[in-house]
């Protein structure tokens, strides 16, 4: 299933916001409930039984540590007690919930995500050890969007069990929160209290926002259409014959790629976003123009900004703090530098992160790999800097200049780039063949070699002047200029033309037909 089928924009959500306007007030988050269910089964059929218990546990768990906390505060009412001894004994019961809800979820998550990988190296293991025995591969189809309802779940029971947030007593609330429909395939995935208010609470639809909703879909169409399925064409012949490729041809390769996939992913997050404003629901931003970004850091707070808060909240943070990591810490002062303590415990935190978050997008070494080459990038990043620094205030070079800040992007992107390439092969040694291959073979680009890639003239004129008309936008709103407000500013006549032009852009000059290979949602896999 993909949120550029046609049917989804043009027929599925015209339905529901009928539905939705039709309706009596209390009836209305019902609806978006019904809608969310409706499209997951379409997609997963009655695996959607794994999102309802997903649902159900949290919901439960919450209730649980609700009453914790009021027999935790009746308890401290009394009087002659410890109330130390109380409040941590209250403590290690709701952690007994928490830890075992998030288990709950994750092992639902590991069955269908993981256990054909870890099979497939456990059965290796024994090959090795000469063990005359082998695990059955059991081949399983995960239900749409686990990966991302099980960390919002996740999420929802830490923020619960840390009091940032209360349980919420209202199941179609919280189902709306873990199920809502535009959110399921690929996110983002947004805490609690940023949309489940804001979700349940939709009451109405407006022309402003009508408007405005489409406007972001079609954009996301415009990508996908126009730029992504075109650079499909050319991104497969690489990667599948690499060998057969020259040094530059394979840098066009593995720049295609990251455009590609920068393009489907932040296209899914323009209809995903439309989608939740036609109905006034303000979803997170996922993306905010990572191409401008001056180091590996900054660019993963720009891309895919709602994983990465994930992991900074319920990772990075808490193995920061915990007391294993602070012991760790204070015996490093008392040898080393401030400094050096407090790299190696915040290495130690990014390393988590960087493993999860390669194990997170998929069960592969390429995936480890990529999440541990950024580990490398960022860590090794955070030692160098006070260097950086120094070399630059002696050769009295600005860091704040457009030049250096222009190599800085020019720098990260090509770090970016090889990582991409690493993530989209199909094992690491092919990753680090097109490594080689890029600085060894000639780099040059012939005609010949052009026309290998599969694609005539007009589509790669197509391919640039959408990736311009992209790059233009990125740079109004990076430098706070709202493309859609300036529209809106125009007369009706100059805006609805605009409209029309984009409408009509997608429908003339879409890649369609057999010749092309649509591309089917990536970050749904992961």
């Amino acid at each position: 299933m993909s949120f550029f089928d046609l049917g989804f924009a043009f027929l599925f959500v015209p339905i529901v916001v009928l539905i939705f306007i039709i309706v009596p007030k209390k009836v209305k988050p019902l609806v978006l409930l019904l809608a969310s269910y409706i499209l997951f089964f379409i997609a997963s059929k009655f695996l959607i039984i794994f999102l309802l218990l997903s649902t159900l546990s949290i919901f439960i768990a919450g209730k649980k540590l609700n009453k914790i906390d009021e027999l935790k505060t009746k308890a401290l009412e009394k009087k002659d007690i410890d109330k130390k001894e109380i409040k941590e004994k209250f403590k290690k019961k709701k952690r007994r919930i928490v830890l075992l809800v998030i288990l709950f979820n994750i092992i639902f998550l590991f069955i269908f995500k993981y256990l054909k990988f870890f099979t497939i190296n456990i059965n290796s293991l024994l090959d090795i050890f000469k063990i005359d025995y082998n695990f059955t591969i059991i081949k399983l189809v995960a239900p749409i969007g686990i990966s991302y309802y099980t960390l919002k779940a996740i999420s929802y029971v830490v923020d619960v069990y840390n009091g940032k947030i209360e349980a919420d007593n209202n199941f179609v609330r919280l189902a709306l929160y873990l199920s809502f429909f535009p959110q399921i395939l690929e996110g983002p995935i947004s805490k609690y209290d940023e949309v489940a208010d804001n979700i349940y609470n939709a009451t109405k639809v407006t022309y402003h926002n009508f408007c405005f909703g489409y406007q972001r879909i079609l954009f996301g169409f415009f990508k996908k259409l126009i730029i992504v399925d075109r650079l499909n064409i050319l991104v497969k012949q690489v990667f599948n014959n690499y060998t057969s490729f020259n040094g530059l041809s394979i840098f066009i390769g593995i720049v295609s790629y990251t455009m590609l996939l920068y393009m489907e992913f932040s296209g899914t997050m323009d209809v995903v976003i439309g989608t939740g404003e036609i109905f006034g629901i303000t979803i997170p931003e996922n993306f905010r123009q990572p191409f401008f970004s001056k180091n590996i850091t900054d660019f993963w707070s720009r891309w895919h900004i709602s994983l990465g808060h994930f992991f900074k909240d319920y990772v990075f943070y808490p193995v920061s703090l915990s007391k294993p990591l602070k012991k760790i810490t204070t015996s490093l002062r008392k040898k080393f530098s401030v400094r050096t303590s407090s790299l190696v415990a915040g290495g130690i935190a990014l390393f988590c992160v960087w493993f999860l978050n390669g194990l997170w997008h998929g069960a592969g070494y390429t995936y480890l790999f990529f999440g541990m080459y950024h580990f490398l990038l960022i860590f090794m990043g955070n030692i160098f800097e006070p260097i950086i620094q120094s070399i630059c205030t002696r050769l009295k070079i600005s860091r704040t200049s457009k030049k250096y800040y222009s190599l800085q992007i020019i720098k990260t992107s090509i770090l970016v780039f090889i990582g991409e390439m690493f993530f989209r092969a199909d094992s690491v040694s092919q990753g680090f063949s097109m490594l080689g291959r890029m600085f060894t073979r000639l780099f040059v680009l012939s005609k010949n070699e052009f026309y290998r890639f599969g694609l005539d003239f007009y589509d790669v004129i197509l391919i640039i002047v959408g990736l311009l008309i992209v790059l233009f936008i990125g740079i109004l709103k990076e430098k706070n200029i709202s493309v859609r407000e300036e529209i809106a500013k125009k007369h009706v006549v100059v805006r609805w033309l605009i409209y029309y032009l984009l409408i009509l852009s997608i429908i003339i000059l879409g890649a369609y037909g057999n010749s092309y290979a649509p591309v089917d949602p990536i970050y749904a896999d992961f």
